[in-house]
């Protein structure tokens, strides 16, 4: 039977790349050595390297005002690094609280400076995002996560602000078009839409470094990994290569114009039937919806281990809901199909036709 696989991440990866990717773990490039056992400081990683940052570059819209990087440690530690690299003691940086990744920046944040929360939907769970504030002339800068992995919510607007703005973007970057100008920095985890887990791409805007007074170890500098083009140590050559490879697809499928096209229509599938299906209801409000982790609840909760069964059986897995917010999640990043989709709607229709 197919699997069809909604994981919020590590996700679904498109189906050529993973076969290239296997191909290049045997032999890369007809080397008759393993991508896995070359040099990163090889002229083969090297053009791997050139073309990753190139294709970021040209996805992003970004001028030479910017640095692409791929460092190691997730984006939990870009939580610290974006503070320790960016704020003073004594400067006061803003965050939106709009889930639990945004709540730990803001907890990893305050060890380098004042924080200062203008916004959050911790209120009622996280099921939206807030809207109407402004961000403070003596802002540092604006910290937001524009799509909630666990809580199913994506920002469909960008706040105004002066101060430049740090966006978390590990569910949503390259799922739609961005001009990465518009940010000061941006960073994700490569795991839910990029390519595997073990590398983190950061995009950062040069001259807003260098202007902190504390020491910074080696390692946690963005400095050095400008330097060095990413390769101060060694990085994770394999997760960087498949991430590669999804931006070459993402590329020869229309862009991000061509993504941004099939997710709506995916995630127009899904909620359209957890609308109109009277067995389920959508656990964030309608205007900040995600479109790339679809969050819903059954209306009688004995129904959950049901339906949960049942899409199991129709090789619909990983959709179980985080227990911070309960009921099913169907995480339908760039490389979920849209047959995938429709497999899980067909189940729910059947679902209420047993018991709706």
């Amino acid at each position: 039977m197919k699997k069809h696989n909604f994981s919020p991440g590590p996700a679904i990866l498109p189906a050529s790349v993973l076969e290239e990717a296997a191909q290049a773990v045997s032999d890369f490039n007809g080397m008759g050595l393993s991508l896995l056992e070359i040099s990163h400081r090889s002229a083969a990683f090297t053009a791997v390297m050139e073309e990753a940052v190139a294709s970021v570059n040209e996805l992003l819209d970004l001028d030479d005002d910017y640095s692409v990087l791929f460092l190691s440690g997730g984006a939990s530690s870009q939580f610290f690094m974006t503070a320790m690299n960016l704020l003073n003691e004594g400067e006061t940086a803003c965050y939106a609280d709009t889930g639990t990744w945004a709540s730990k920046a803001i907890k990893e944040a305050k060890l380098f400076g004042t924080i200062e929360v203008i916004a959050s939907s911790k209120d009622k769970n996280y099921s939206y995002i807030p809207r109407g504030w402004k961000v403070p002339a003596y802002a540092k800068y604006l910290h937001i996560t524009t799509n909630n992995t666990i809580f199913g919510t994506q920002y469909h607007w960008l706040p105004e602000s002066d101060a430049p703005i740090v966006a978390d973007m590990s569910s949503d970057i390259f799922s739609r078009p961005i001009d990465g100008k518009n940010f000061g920095l941006i960073y994700a985890g490569a795991q839910k839409n990029l390519g595997p887990s073990g590398v983190t791409l950061v995009v950062v805007k040069k001259d807003l470094l260098g202007k902190v007074n504390r020491v910074l170890p080696s390692m946690l500098n963005y400095q050095t990994h400008i330097a060095e083009n990413s390769l101060y140590n060694t990085p994770p050559v394999f997760p960087i290569y498949v991430s590669m490879l999804t931006m070459r697809w993402i590329k020869a499928n229309g862009g991000l114009e061509g993504m941004e096209v099939i997710n709506r229509r995916k995630a127009q599938l899904l909620y359209d039937e957890i609308d109109a299906n009277p067995c389920f209801e959508g656990a964030t409000v309608k205007e900040d919806r995600s479109l790339m982790n679809v969050t819903f609840l059954a209306k009688t909760p004995e129904w959950e281990a049901a339906f949960a069964s049942a899409a199991k059986d129709a090789g619909c897995v990983e959709i179980k809901g985080h227990r911070s917010v309960g009921g099913f999640r169907a995480s339908i990043y760039n490389a979920m199909p849209i047959e995938s989709v429709q497999v899980l709607v067909d189940v729910m229709r059947d679902f209420a036709q047993k018991n709706g």
